[in-house]
């Protein structure tokens, strides 16, 4: 099994924003996402969700800036399965799980928390979406992650739909244009 954490620090929203991003590589899979582009998606993510929530919070408070953590892993079919039994009593892997940091509130800390994603099932999703990228696939997951982590869900089908568009809008914007947005849920983000 092959395993590395490198940091990676990356500015994001252009006002003294930055993450701390520890991301493992706990997989035998071939081709998986760089650094740089997870990064590069987790930043895309932070700045959009960054924007919506400073729109609906203005002059509440001083944007001086903060810095955010939280870990990417990327997992074989057997640590997917185990994670998904413990924590969900799922039988199977899942593409992405997301374990927001519960202690954040409790310590005034900015630790967002853990993203695990299963390369295995991800490749086989993959395989099936065939107008949809492998880089356009792995920002989606990733994008995904980060946004259960923010506190965005997909429960009901309002939710669900807010969400969709929001990981639909990020990538866009990341240049994943052969995707498709309806129209109303950009107005929906942008109403907010």
């Amino acid at each position: 099994m092959c395993s590395c954490s490198l940091p990676y620090l990356m500015p994001y929203n252009n006002n003294n924003a930055r993450a701390v991003v520890d991301i493992q590589y706990a997989s035998t899979q071939r081709f998986l996402p760089t650094q740089a582009d997870i990064c590069t998606w987790i930043d895309a993510t932070l700045a959009l969700t960054g924007d919506i929530f400073n729109a609906s919070h203005k002059n509440q408070h001083e944007d001086d800036g903060f810095e955010v953590e939280l870990t990417v892993r990327i997992v074989d079919e057997e640590e997917g399965v185990s994670l998904n039994r413990e924590y969900r009593g799922q039988e199977t892997a899942t593409n992405v799980l997301s374990f927001p940091c519960e202690l954040s509130t409790v310590l005034d800390l900015n630790l967002l928390g853990d993203i695990v994603i299963c390369a295995p099932v991800v490749k086989r999703e993959i395989s099936m979406q065939h107008d949809m990228p492998f880089e356009a696939y792995w920002a989606h997951m990733v994008i995904h992650g980060v946004l259960h982590l923010l506190g965005y869900d997909h429960q009901s089908e309002t939710e669900a739909r807010y969400m969709e568009s929001i990981e639909m809008i990020v990538l866009a914007q990341l240049g994943f244009t052969e995707l498709s947005l309806d129209p109303l849920d950009i107005f929906t983000i942008v109403a907010l």
